[in-house]
């Protein structure tokens, strides 16, 4: 099986490279839009419960569709190609960064604020300062939730035409072609560690100051 893998790979390797440069776009441009949206509203749910009852409650009730039926009902609008796909993936991306931001926010203790404005601190460096680089490690976290998702799910977007590496999977099923199956399935688990492994540094990194 791993030489029929690799005599695949090296007789398809255009198709196949190009198939992941579309797979690891679509994934990164929804997770940059997803952190974009997600973490200023997440602080302003900290701030107001006003806010945080309706977008809280408007994103889970987006999460329970599932991607594919986003899919479809983005295709009149945007049509086919990689814009609904992106969507779709959006709104599976933004509610584990939205929430872990709220609660990165919401667990920082209230004297830790107080001191820092008895230091004369304005609003600009509580924010940047204290409280963003203190909620940081449970925002990463629903980024690593996020990515995860969103690089699974994005093997759906074959079936609008964005490609990617559900154009292996898929095809592998309809032509019961399982050493193409296995080259679509293997190379989005592959992905999914790396985007990880990448992510748990990155973690690792911010949080070393609250370890020291």
């Amino acid at each position: 099986m791993l030489n029929d893998i690799i005599k695949f790979l090296l007789s398809n390797i255009n198709q196949y490279y190009q198939a992941v440069i579309i797979h690891i776009s679509i994934s990164i441009t929804a997770i940059l839009i997803s952190i974009t949206l997600a973490v200023p509203l997440g602080i302003l749910c900290s701030r107001s419960s006003k806010v945080l009852y309706p977008v809280m409650n408007f994103f889970n009730f987006l999460r329970i569709i599932p991607s594919l039926a986003i899919l479809v009902l983005a295709l009149p609008i945007l049509g086919t190609g990689f814009a609904p796909a992106l969507v779709a993936l959006i709104i599976l991306a933004v509610p584990p960064i939205l929430i872990n931001t709220y609660l990165g926010f919401k667990n920082i203790s209230p004297s830790i604020i107080e001191s820092a404005k008895g230091m004369g601190m304005d609003y600009k460096e509580l924010l940047f300062k204290i409280q963003i680089p203190l909620a940081m490690p449970l925002i990463i976290t629903g980024v690593r939730t996020s990515s995860v998702e969103v690089i699974a799910s994005a093997t759906l977007a074959s079936y609008i035409g964005a490609g990617g590496l559900g154009d292996f999977i898929f095809t592998g099923l309809s032509m019961n072609d399982y050493t193409m199956l296995l080259v679509g399935g293997i190379s989005v688990a592959a992905l999914s560690i790396i985007a990880e492994i990448i992510l748990f540094f990155l973690q690792h990194g911010v949080t070393r100051y609250q370890r020291d």
